[in-house]
């Protein structure tokens, strides 16, 4: 969260809105567009009925105050308007009061496809529908609550929590997997992969396994966890998290399914 980047967010008006340039408007239509034709049958009900309630697809980037007025009906949750990157206490700050942070500025043509900063289509289209579900709505309440009161080597372990269900989570339902991560949610290339190639593994969710796994934020993911049932998050939320940390510090890391990043000369 320390690197830099090149975007800039945009500032609201008085009343919480955005001046999106027709540009900016254009592009997210397209990421709509794109996304909305993978996701049939691929994502998982609880984000399909909550992408219907905040209507994220109906022409242009959609305003927070809007959006913030249909997750506290659902939920009590609304979005926070954050920079390009905030550093963990602001993050996880935000989530213990139920605040989800969403960086106001959206990806140019030249990342289209993936950029590794969360911009607002990955926050508002990626996670913000099933931020009208409970389940999913509870565990990331109590996932911040516990990152705020946590020392800096336990945080390291529950953002691999984090990474391993809100961003890159599969679910088993009657249909079959389906997706319910918003960096998968978010992406083409991810939402193909995730379900559909034969190169990652995918294992059944076990949260100890899930916070001693490496991870790399640049590439396809080598391995998905799988939980049992959508519900399982509210289970989930509901255990000592913490318990499982120490356990998870105590047995160690796995070893890496990737190559270490190449540093870059300079």
């Amino acid at each position: 969260m320390s690197k830099s980047t090149p975007y800039q967010s945009r500032q609201s008006d008085a009343h919480g809105k955005i001046a999106w340039s027709d540009e900016e408007n254009q592009i997210w239509d397209e990421l709509c567009h794109r996304q909305l034709n993978l996701l049939q049958g691929r994502a998982c009900q609880e984000y399909l009925d909550g992408l219907e309630l905040l209507h994220l697809c109906k022409g242009g980037i959609p305003q927070l105050p809007q959006i913030n007025k249909t997750l506290r009906a659902c939920t009590g949750w609304e979005t926070a308007e954050v920079p390009a990157l905030i550093n963990f206490t602001a993050f996880f700050t935000l989530l213990a009061n139920k605040q989800f942070p969403v960086a106001t500025f959206i990806r140019n043509r030249a990342e289209f496809d993936y950029l590794q900063e969360p911009d607002i289509f990955h926050e508002v289209f990626g996670h913000c529908p099933l931020l009208t579900n409970p389940a999913f709505a509870h565990f990331t309440h109590t996932y911040g609550k516990l990152g705020l009161a946590a020392n800096k080597e336990d945080r390291v372990y529950l953002a691999r929590l984090y990474w391993f269900t809100v961003e890159f989570g599969l679910v088993s339902t009657s249909q079959g997997t389906r997706i319910y991560g918003g960096g998968i949610l978010s992406s083409p290339g991810e939402t193909l992969y995730a379900l559909e190639s034969d190169t990652p593994l995918r294992k059944p969710m076990n949260p100890i396994d899930a916070l001693r796994t490496p991870y790399r934020i640049d590439i396809m993911q080598p391995l998905y966890y799988i939980l049992d049932d959508f519900g399982d998050l509210f289970t989930l939320a509901e255990a000592d998290i913490m318990a499982l940390v120490a356990e998870a510090k105590q047995k160690g890391l796995f070893e890496p399914l990737f190559a270490p990043k190449e540093k870059q000369a300079g």
